[in-house]
């Protein structure tokens, strides 16, 4: 079996840059085991790393990604629907899919590491198919979102770059600049969505005025706000929260229920639900205030859906996660 590591040399911290050294150095081939080392140089490599090596070594192969989020998005795209599967190494910045993944908002990458027995070659996990979110034609495997989120996770994400000691705090930092503009938002959306009991209902608006909107396969976004705290990874359904436009001072109050995932029932601005896809598009033509998995993207329009079972991941043994 082949083990991929593809790491992300500018993500995380140096204290993480050093984990993966420790890793690479204690790490045993076994039963015919074998480490290979990638690393990224540009935008997108990890996904044409992942995409080749499951096109020559099918599942005798198994990607692990070594950065954050970027990179676990990208290599979730390498791997959709092929029988490769994915194994993620919380050594990014924000890490907030593996929040989902392992359980918890704070992670230690290094009981990780020992939980998948990496340091000694006596490799223990288990495998289990999950969802992705399709949208045109490419893949999110945590949270795409528009409006205000966006704009903090971009200013987020850039102080994040910039001083690395800010870990996760830098996305809390950037709602500052964010809230004192204006909070309304708006784009065109016809929604495919779904109740408790499995009844369909749309949600449309032409335009549909917002303050934010979170389309959830996992729970944790922007350095580990939660709008779908019971989100499953592998029920074929994705979840959303819908923020109707608010004031400042509507705002405020509810920023720190975002975060830890209680937001719902919290104020008639936010409703939450399931759905399994839809069209949002522009209201001028421009592109939308939106990104998936962190990475802002400059479609008008973007027409997505629940990929149900379409990436193999790997899951610790030691633990009951919640992915379903």
């Amino acid at each position: 079996m082949k083990y991929v590591f593809i790491e992300n040399p500018i993500a995380g911290t140096k204290q993480k840059q050093l984990l993966f050294k420790e890793v690479q150095s204690a790490f045993r081939w076994k039963d015919g085991a074998e480490m290979i080392i990638e690393e990224t140089e540009h935008s997108g490599h990890a996904k044409d790393i992942a995409r080749r090596y499951a096109e020559q070594y099918g599942d005798n192969c198994v990607i692990v990604t070594c950065g954050g989020d970027g990179t676990v998005h990208e290599a979730a795209n390498g791997l959709a629907n092929t029988p490769t599967p994915l194994m993620i190494l919380p050594f990014g910045t924000g890490n907030d899919f593996c929040k989902k993944l392992y359980g918890s908002k704070k992670l230690d990458p290094l009981r990780i590491v020992k939980a998948f027995g990496l340091h000694t070659g006596d490799l223990k996990y288990k495998i289990k198919p999950i969802d992705l979110i399709d949208y045109n034609g490419e893949k999110c495997i945590n949270v795409m979102s528009y409006g205000l989120d966006t704009k903090v996770e971009t200013i987020g994400k850039k102080l994040a770059d910039r001083v690395k000691f800010l870990g996760h705090q830098a996305y809390n930092i950037a709602i500052v600049p964010c809230i004192l503009g204006s909070l309304k938002y708006q784009i065109n959306a016809d929604l495919d969505c779904i109740d408790s009991e499995g009844n369909h209902y749309s949600i449309k608006g032409e335009p549909l005025d917002y303050t934010l909107f979170a389309i959830c396969n996992a729970s944790y976004y922007g350095g580990g706000f939660c709008p779908a705290p019971n989100s499953k990874l592998d029920d074929g359904i994705l979840d959303y929260a819908l923020v109707s436009p608010v004031s400042l001072a509507e705002a405020l109050p509810l920023i720190p229920k975002y975060n830890a995932g209680t937001a719902e029932g919290a104020s008639d601005k936010i409703r939450c639900g399931q759905i399994l896809g839809g069209r949002i598009w522009s209201t001028d033509g421009k592109p939308l205030l939106g990104n998936c998995d962190g990475e802002n993207f400059d479609y008008s329009e973007v027409n997505f859906k629940v990929e149900k079972h379409a990436l193999n991941l790997c899951f610790l043994e030691e633990e009951k996660n919640d992915e379903g």
